[in-house]
């Protein structure tokens, strides 16, 4: 069991600007120094995707082509534009337009440093992307249209590790463009935070958030076949430590959860659903609260997973796994449960009743066991046990309906070791330091309205996340080391007046 890769197959489309004026040398030159770039990026390593080199753009006519083209190819899941020369801006207007793909402005040049001895005006006309790449990001700017920008020289490492980070958000934006979300049951009743709009969450998001009654989750699960349950089971065995008491031929405790897990993914994949939500208030004849399978979503299959019905969270997870693929870490539902106030060691303790997942990291092999649940009314479910591992520039995410937009919500923060055994919590655990501190963190995530649930993902930190905003075109709010909470309700202030002003009708 093994995340399909999200990059397989996928490409991003690098336009040149120029213009005719320059003659067929100037232009086969811009060609060849271009070439060089793209194959420099593409070996560098870094990028996940290939980066494919189109014709030089010279007029109206071809970069519309190029845009309409790039638009249309469900394999391209970003453009990167570059102006080699002067590209006239107002050539750029009908295929800026008409582009639905997200953008990169990279600002670079072919020459490193000034040839200070022999520059000349030949020189100077083949090799202006300094004056080039203004002239361009004046008309995208006018037009209003959000895109990542990169600035340096292509051989410098940092470019290539931008583009690779922006990348992995183009592939995030086109996993949440694709995604359908299967939801067993609805909201937890009562529950305000974790409700929202469905249909505006298609029109922002692309993601198709759809209910299929639990009693198709218990018919799916009475057709699972016992091989692949017992395939399931050996994976447990192969990756965790497994509970004596739960290999026990007198106890099908193991066998009813590898089973539940067999059937929700029976069911996505056979939907084509790439992340899933439960209810625990709504299990019908299932013998368990989902506990390991869930788990077992982000980590083994790619999939995002949230419980209690939410499915904003769940669209998150997804995101974030995807955008991380490859790299160390993961994305996980996570939940804040408790805060240690004690001076000089504040914490917040995430945690969630059973479904936290271990593609985030774990201290320790994490060990598979069975606890009583006071919660849901059925057996007794088996689940991971684990703590997760340290590490430093973590983020954990929210999304919140604010009636007429939606709104992320990130935290950079530090996860920990904690400060004892918690030998007697029987559910998977994250410790962390909030940036810039617990009290300014708590109470700004309070002010903007956050969520207590969380996608953290130990892959892809802010950055990623904030490309991500940037193509979907919502509001993110960030608290970091450098947030004071009086800036941060000015800021809140600020971005809904701007989010009014350019959503008027």
């Amino acid at each position: 069991m093994v995340m399909a890769n999200p990059f397989e197959g996928k490409e991003v489309w690098f336009g040149v600007g120029s213009q005719d004026l320059y003659g067929e040398e100037a232009l086969r030159q811009v060609a060849e120094q271009s070439t060089e770039i793209v194959d420099y990026l593409n070996s560098t390593g870094t990028i996940p995707v290939k980066i494919v080199l189109k014709p030089t753009l010279k007029s109206s006519d071809g970069v519309k082509q190029f845009m309409v083209e790039a638009s249309a190819n469900p394999n391209v899941i970003g453009v990167i534009t570059w102006c080699h020369t002067f590209s006239p801006a107002k050539m750029w207007i009908r295929g800026l337009e008409v582009l639905t793909k997200p953008m990169l402005q990279l600002n670079t040049q072919h020459h490193m440093e000034i040839p200070w001895e022999t520059i000349d005006m030949d020189f100077m006309n083949l090799n202006q992307a300094a004056h080039g790449d203004r002239e361009f990001g004046y008309i995208v700017s006018r037009l209003g249209i959000n895109r990542k920008i990169v600035v340096g020289h292509y051989t410098d490492p940092e470019v290539a590790e931008k583009i690779a980070t922006w990348t992995r958000a183009c592939a995030g934006w086109d996993a949440s463009n694709t995604m359908k979300v299967m939801r067993w049951g609805d909201n937890m009743r009562n529950v305000a935070v974790t409700e929202g709009d469905k249909t505006e969450a298609e029109r922002v998001f692309g993601a198709s958030i759809n209910t299929w009654a639990v009693n198709e989750l218990v018919a799916a699960y009475e057709a699972v076949k016992d091989d692949q349950v017992k395939d399931i089971i050996e994976d447990y065995k192969a990756k965790y430590d497994v509970a004596p008491e739960l290999l026990d031929a007198k106890y099908d405790s193991l066998f009813i959860a590898a089973k539940e897990e067999a059937a929700m993914i029976n069911m996505m994949n056979a939907n084509g659903c790439t992340a899933g939500v439960d209810n625990f208030e709504d299990l019908g004849a299932l013998p368990q609260l989902p506990g390991v399978g869930p788990q077992r979503f982000p980590s083994e299959y790619g999939f995002g997973f949230s419980a209690e019905g939410d499915w904003k969270t769940a669209v998150l997870v997804r995101i974030g796994a995807v955008m991380g693929y490859g790299l160390e870490g993961g994305a996980s539902l996570m939940e804040d449960y408790s805060y240690n106030f004690v001076p000089g060691h504040e914490m917040n303790m995430g945690a969630h009743m059973l479904e936290v997942s271990p593609s985030i990291g774990t201290i320790a092999k994490p060990r598979l066991e069975i606890h009583p649940l006071g919660i849901g009314g059925k057996a007794d479910p088996v689940r991971l046990v684990f703590t997760a591992a340290p590490k430093k520039d973590v983020v954990v995410v929210s999304m919140a309906d604010m009636r007429e937009r939606f709104r992320l919500l990130m935290n950079v923060v530090d996860v920990v070791e904690p400060e004892g055994s918690l030998k007697a919590l029987p559910c998977a655990r994250a410790l962390w330091q909030p940036r810039p501190s617990l009290k300014d963190s708590a109470e700004c995530w309070l002010r903007a309205g956050g969520s207590h649930h969380t996608c953290m993902t130990t892959s892809v930190g802010r950055e990623a996340w904030e490309d991500f905003a940037r193509m979907a075109g919502v509001e993110l709010a960030v608290i970091d080391e450098n947030t004071t909470p009086r800036e941060f309700e000015r800021e809140l202030q600020l971005s809904e007046m701007v989010h009014r002003l350019n959503n008027r009708h």
